[in-house]
């Protein structure tokens, strides 16, 4: 594996990534890539990087996890900012870089993403047409889930409340970090949050199971107003043309990802090729790192990548 940081002429900060090699690399030979893209409120060190990407490193491919901008190690100021457009433009910012590398094979680049990531790359798919073959895995629609539950049901209230947020820190008042999710397993039992995805969620964040320092699971609520109004899967019946592979787990929780899944899954009528992986025995979280449902995706979607990226 590779750390490296790099910079797009228009880019005002870096994006750190890690890039991990197949077995026998050849810096002197052309690789399909893959760009994996780690969740909402993740890092390049969790799900994205240290189980699809290493998964996908061994079976051939060039792979690039990466940090989105204001998160993790890369750069982008203020901190803790999930702005759906700059993440689609991250992917393209990624795939700019891979295509300078001589090593890659510009016309055999792949996407995959976990959670929000899987809703980001099936949305920059549908305009980044470098993108030969998109896999979302467990994805969410980011903009559903704020206008839905992170709001309360109530998007236009939240609206309100960003607003004299934003006015209360343009006057220099003091940030407003929100923490997505309780601190401990214990904390969420006392607080009797008991639902799935969130008691899983902080089961795989804030335990030793998927802990890392750059998956902070915080947001600067003041900057999140764009995403109410975000859709991550518009326009795909005309633009998403490219093969297509979701993944989602039947054991459903509050964040939504079976239920995206099989919108995206239905939408993608002009996809060369769409399928659809549902996971009988799982949930979304397991299909971050328990073994067995990854897998079965990855019996699903390494072949998937060799047809499309071969």
């Amino acid at each position: 594996m590779k750390s490296v940081k790099f910079q797009n002429p228009d880019m005002a900060w870096p994006i750190a990534a890690n890039i991990q090699f197949p077995p026998g690399f050849d810096e002197t030979k052309a690789y399909p890539a893959i760009v994996s893209i780690h969740p909402f409120g993740s890092c390049k060190e969790q799900t994205s990087g240290n189980v699809y990407g290493k998964a996908l490193a061994a079976e051939g491919f060039v792979v690039i996890a990466y940090d989105a901008s204001f998160q993790g190690q890369s750069g982008g100021t203020p901190r803790w900012v999930e702005d759906p457009t700059q993440r689609v433009e991250d992917i393209s910012r990624v795939i700019d870089y891979l295509v300078t590398l001589p090593y890659v094979d510009e016309n055999r680049i792949g996407i995959l993403g976990v959670c929000g990531g899987g809703g980001y790359a099936v949305n920059a798919t549908l305009t980044e047409k470098r993108i030969k073959a998109v896999v979302s895995i467990t994805g969410v629609n980011i903009g559903r889930l704020f206008r839905e539950g992170f709001s309360g049901y109530n998007p236009l209230g939240a609206l309100a409340a960003i607003a004299a947020q934003r006015t209360k820190e343009a006057r220099g008042g003091e940030l407003q970090v929100n923490e997505l999710l309780p601190a401990s397993l214990d904390v969420a039992r006392q607080a009797g949050l008991t639902e799935r995805d969130v008691f899983e969620a902080t089961d795989y964040y804030k335990t030793p199971r998927g802990q890392e320092e750059g998956g902070a699971t915080r947001m600067l609520f003041s900057h999140a107003q764009k995403t109410l109004a975000w859709d991550a899967f518009a326009f795909a019946e005309t633009l998403l043309t490219q093969p297509v592979m979701v993944v989602v787990g039947q054991k459903i929780g509050a964040f939504g990802a079976f239920r995206d899944g099989m919108e995206i899954y239905g939408r993608a009528t002009a996809s060369k090729d769409r399928q659809l992986v549902s996971l009988e025995d799982w949930s979304h979280y397991d299909l971050y790192d328990k073994p067995e449902p990854v897998g079965l995706a990855l019996d699903k979607v390494t072949p998937f990548f060799k047809q499309h990226l071969a």
